[in-house]
């Protein structure tokens, strides 16, 4: 038997497309920034390209590199002109499909700054992007050729921007790479920043499943003064003048705090390496947003900063999605007939595909709630024991109501901390789900 099993497993990477690819034999220690506008509305969509730039080093991964663990709402793509095998992929959600399934885009088209890296290729390759609708299938669709030796490429030159390490786990090529960006700071609020940033690692790594393993993360921290302190807040008529040109009011939902000017930040990043950004805006008020590996973005003094935080990098990171349901939407996100993408939540679609295989035998699908969690929860939270609390965090099943839908989407436990600010801890399945980045990353 384990003689067959190793010449099955010889036969396998001896076909054409099995073997793993080398870092080095396609790429260079560099990185291509690609800027694109994705623009149309509810029903049309279109993808431009703008332009490509170079920078030092290259922070992503290095193996896993036409594979992305999770599908995303879309995907960029490296591929050999000649051969069409993709070299290098990565998946990714934008605030631009967020807002195609609110009302406005029904009667306007918008358009939305994107900016994506890929190692930078030793000769000519394409660039494929596309997005997909809420049934998984392609909206758009885009495929350029980038070639290396152009002289357009633009060469981004270190800026004088101050920026300091925060947590260094291991080597740059082997660790998973953060960098807080200020917003809203002032030039007098350099050492507040630079607190404050010092507070995100320590939220980050306070929790499991990070905590065990805050080895494989790097943070670092970029300095971008503002002309004004703090943040715009349009319903209340207020604007500032800050480096990323954040506000709240998104979508016009009070707590929705987020900045579309992408080109923006990655140039206050400057030659600063980086996966995942984390821009902290200086402001009391309470809000945030976490688009998967497009952006976290934080309010830094609200005394929920610490589960906020947690639960936006879960967004951004692990591709989780919101367990809370509030009621229907112009346009569901999570159709009955598809499986959402995200690792937490299913419409029982593709159920197997899911936490299935963590269920406790002769389970209810869906699982009637217990009857602690038909109480008001978030407001009992902490007078419940400890044993009670595990009750509905670690007890996992198939419960209804999650992706903002009160029905037709189901979450793995009754609360978790992609449900309710007040519950500690991730649930199982969204615990599994981080681990598994995590090792993608680093593995």
């Amino acid at each position: 038997m384990k003689r067959f099993f190793l010449t099955a497993v010889a036969l396998l990477l001896a076909l054409p497309g099995l073997v793993a690819r080398d870092f080095d034999q396609d790429f260079e220690d560099a990185t291509l920034r690609l800027d694109y506008v994705f623009c149309g509305d509810n029903a049309h969509q279109a993808i431009y390209f703008q332009q490509a730039l170079r920078t030092s080093q290259w922070a992503g991964r290095r193996h896993n590199l036409a594979r992305p663990l999770l599908e995303g709402n879309g995907q960029i793509r490296v591929l050999d002109p000649e051969t069409g095998e993709c070299l290098y992929a990565n998946s990714f959600s934008t605030l631009f499909q967020e807002w195609q399934v609110e009302e406005e885009a029904t009667r306007v088209q918008r358009a939305f700054e994107n900016c994506y890296q890929v190692p930078f290729p030793k000769r000519p390759v394409d660039i494929e992007v596309f997005l997909m609708d809420t049934h998984r299938n392609r909206s758009s669709y885009l495929k350029h050729r980038i070639d290396p030796t152009d002289i357009l490429i633009r060469k981004v030159a270190d800026n004088e921007y101050s920026s300091a390490v925060i947590w260094q786990g291991g080597p740059l090529d082997e660790t998973i790479d953060i960098v807080v960006v200020s917003e809203g700071y002032a030039a007098s609020e350099k050492a507040k920043f630079y607190g404050d940033a010092e507070r995100v690692a320590q939220a980050l790594f306070h929790h499991e499943p990070f905590a065990s393993r805050r080895n494989k993360f790097a943070v670092r921290a970029v300095f971008a003064p503002s002309q004004d302190s703090g943040v715009s807040v349009p319903r209340n008529g207020s604007w500032k003048r800050t480096v990323a040109d954040s506000h709240f009011d998104t979508f016009y939902t009070d707590r929705y705090l987020t900045s579309s000017a992408q080109q923006k930040i990655f140039d206050l990043i400057g030659t600063v390496p980086f996966e995942h950004i984390v821009l902290l805006v200086n402001t009391a008020i309470y809000g945030g947003g976490g688009i998967y590996n497009s952006l976290t973005i934080m309010n830094s003094d609200h005394p929920t900063f610490v589960p906020v935080m947690v639960h936006e990098f879960g967004h951004a990171f692990g591709g989780l999605a919101d367990e809370y349901a509030y009621g229907d939407q112009v346009e569901t996100p999570y159709p009955a007939d598809t499986e959402p993408w995200e690792p937490n939540i299913t419409t029982l679609h593709d159920f197997a595909s899911k936490w299935q295989d963590m269920l406790p035998k002769d389970i209810r699908i869906p699982t009637p709630v217990d009857e602690l969690d038909k109480q008001n929860v978030r407001r009992l939270w902490r007078t419940f024991t400890q044993e009670q609390k595990d009750q509905l965090n670690l007890k996992v099943g198939v419960y209804e109501g999650a992706g903002y839908q009160l029905h037709g989407v189901y979450r793995p436990v009754q609360e978790c901390r992609m449900r309710i600010n007040e519950c500690e801890e991730f649930c199982p399945v969204c615990a599994r789900a981080i681990v598994q980045m995590i090792d993608y990353y680093t593995r």
